[in-house]
């Protein structure tokens, strides 16, 4: 593959950006794994956080990158919009090709976007977008909205008319789990009243500190919506610990983990929208658009796969090998 015609002539711009002098901090959060490749095409990967879905997503990024030859250095933000900012002028300050970003909040991408822009540096955005793509070279978009829908289009079914509550266990504030949350309630069907709604951000601990005070003022909770997985085992734990085991849960990733969970009655759904998928999509689009290929997306609707014990063999593959 041929270098980007322009990627070798970015020292100026990147320089005015005045953090040079960060490319040896270790991408601001020290996170940085280095090159995944040694290809002629390089790419920074800002990461949002250390979730399962995150560690997924950035192995799919290594993966596809040294597949496509290219260069990947990833550093992770840690639900920080001020470090994703640090993390991307020290992308810029290495004269990347592009940028692959997991933003924590979508309200630190207009920041981000202008960094990237002076410096000449386009962005791909990985699970959201912006209202307007203009100055963004691309995005893998998960329909975070219609997660939430679809797990409440479940609700809806199951409580078949029923008057029924809800209980809602949040991520981190802004991004991915206000959509997530939005999609949820405004899909729900009159019958179903969301009682309680408090964020665990994207913490098991907190998320089960969480359900425990949300069990113990709602007892007769009759379902939970809980933004990934990973809390929501441990919100399974908070709920059979005070004897609300018929408390249904239904979340949002579809892990290996989580697909068993619905298999053996510790999740009634989950909506699977693989991590693998976004990264290698987010790479090979990214790559594509800078070679401008023919045929190569702008914008990739990443599928969606509400999961139950009825279909649970229709899961993708969530994670690399």
């Amino acid at each position: 593959m041929k270098p980007i015609a322009r990627s070798r002539n970015r020292a100026a711009a990147a320089s005015l950006t005045g953090v040079a002098a960060l490319v040896l901090a270790g991408c601001g959060s020290g996170s940085d794994s280095g090159g995944a490749s040694d290809g002629s095409v390089s790419l920074g990967f800002v990461n949002g956080s250390n979730t399962h879905f995150h560690t997924c997503l950035l192995k799919a990024v290594e993966q596809e990158a040294e597949a496509q030859d290219a260069k990947v250095y990833s550093a992770n933000s840690k639900q920080d919009a001020g470090t994703e900012l640090s993390n991307i002028e020290d992308m810029i300050a290495r004269n990347v090709d592009a940028l692959i970003v997991q933003t924590v909040n979508v309200d630190a991408l207009e920041g981000d976007m202008a960094k990237a822009k002076s410096a000449g540096i386009p962005i791909y955005l990985t699970s959201v977008s912006t209202s307007d793509m203009s100055d963004v070279l691309g995005a893998a978009v998960v329909d975070l909205k219609k997660v939430g829908a679809l797990d409440a289009g479940w609700i809806g079914q199951d409580a078949a008319g029923k008057d029924v509550t809800v209980g809602v266990v949040a991520g981190a504030p802004g991004a991915a789990s206000d959509l997530l949350v939005g999609g949820f309630k405004d899909a729900l069907p009159k019958n179903a009243k969301v009682v309680a709604n408090q964020p665990g951000m994207f913490n098991p601990a907190k998320a089960q500190d969480v359900a425990e005070n949300m069990i113990q003022a709602h007892p007769d909770l009759d379902y939970a919506f809980v933004a990934n997985e990973e809390m929501a085992f441990a919100v399974r734990k908070a709920f059979d610990a005070a004897g609300a085991k018929d408390v249904k849960i239904v979340s949002v990733n579809g892990t290996e983990e989580g697909v068993a969970a619905v298999k053996d009655g510790r999740l009634a759904a989950t909506v699977a929208n693989s991590a693998m998928t976004i990264g290698r999509t987010a790479v090979k689009s990214t790559v594509g658009l800078l070679d401008k290929k023919e045929g190569v997306d702008k914008i990739s609707d990443i599928p969606l796969v509400l999961v139950t014990k009825d279909n649970l063999s229709e899961a993708p593959q969530y994670c690399p090998k």
